[in-house]
């Protein structure tokens, strides 16, 4: 058996619409640039080993992709954001527009295109960890057309949030275009030194901070190196440690809030979906850090990616 979560899950009053430019010339808060996926999400007592089967719980599909979570965690806390991306013409791209449309996202730079929407298998342990593997669909099609025709409305933006669940290519030509950018190396690749140095911040966690680094040591160190790979400055998660900020006045750690993890799934989506837009009203990175760790601390407490994601009154207990 297979259900939407919207068939089991509460559904977005119509009121949750946040304000959104009249004027399309108006600067929108923040842009994101990347995937649109539906999670195809199986809780399991334990994830299998290689050539073992185990049972699992009813499929459940959520509205997902690292693109669409940052930008619904940004527009449930309040952001004007716009989604520039591509979702398929099937019944998971129409899902996931009504999804993202539901929670305020604009979608004017969203475009159907023939083929399969995005999709990520994901199994979710006992402990509310994850694995996933990503089918990309046309979210592999997002082409540097696509931001030479969005370049103006990206220029404007205080803040271009990107991922890699796009091609590379796409990637690097936004945030050649970009005013800000805060980009999360997920999932974790090699990228070019002039992406490197667009970034600001350098959003890792500590296995992309491997990736890039080759070498382990403590969280203040692991950030301090990457600062010297050329970003304007780093943001290391930690998870349930929180994050270290590295920038090049200093390290800075910030502690997490405790919370009862249910699902992970997403939580490194919702913190950088948080982390750009309070770049993007002002706030300090240290600031805008401090108050992206309480929101991916309130989006592990609950099912799915989107769907857990906090509104501002949420974090009122954390």
């Amino acid at each position: 058996m297979s259900v939407h979560s919207d068939d089991v899950e509460r559904v977005p009053p119509e009121d949750v619409h946040r304000p959104r430019p009249d004027d399309p010339a108006e600067p929108y808060e923040m842009i994101v640039v990347g995937s649109v996926n539906a999670d195809l999400v199986v809780r399991v007592d334990r994830r299998p080993r290689p050539g073992e089967t185990v049972i699992g719980s009813d499929l459940v599909i959520y509205p997902g992709g690292k693109g669409a979570n940052q930008a619904v965690a940004a527009a449930r806390l309040g952001a004007r954001v716009a989604l520039l991306g591509r979702v398929g013409s099937d019944g998971n791209g129409d899902f996931l527009r009504k999804a993202l449309d539901g929670d305020g996202v604009d979608l004017s730079r969203l475009t159907e295109t023939p083929g399969p929407t995005g999709v990520a298998l994901i199994t979710v342990g006992a402990d509310g960890d994850n694995s996933i593997i990503v089918s990309p669909g046309v979210n592999a099609l997002l082409s540097e057309d696509d931001i030479a025709a969005a370049a103006d409305l990206l220029a404007s933006a205080r803040v271009v949030s990107l991922q890699l669940e796009s091609p590379l290519a796409t990637v690097a030509a936004a945030a050649r275009t970009a005013a800000r950018v805060v980009f999360n190396l997920s999932p974790p690749a090699v990228v070019p030194d002039d992406l490197l140095a667009a970034c600001d911040p350098l959003v890792v966690n500590e296995h992309e901070a491997a990736l890039l680094l080759g070498e382990h040591g403590t969280p203040r160190q692991q950030a301090t190196a990457l600062l010297a790979l050329g970003p304007r400055s780093v943001v290391l998660t930690l998870g349930a440690d929180g994050a270290v900020v590295a920038e090049p006045g200093g390290v800075t750690t910030v502690p997490s809030p405790a919370v009862d993890v249910v699902d992970t799934t997403g939580a490194g989506d919702a913190f950088t979906g948080a982390l750009a837009w309070r770049l993007a009203r002002g706030d300090d990175l240290a600031g805008a850090t401090a108050f992206a760790v309480r929101v991916g601390a309130a989006s592990v407490r609950n099912p799915g990616a989107q769907n857990s994601y906090p509104h501002l009154e949420d974090l009122e207990t954390l």
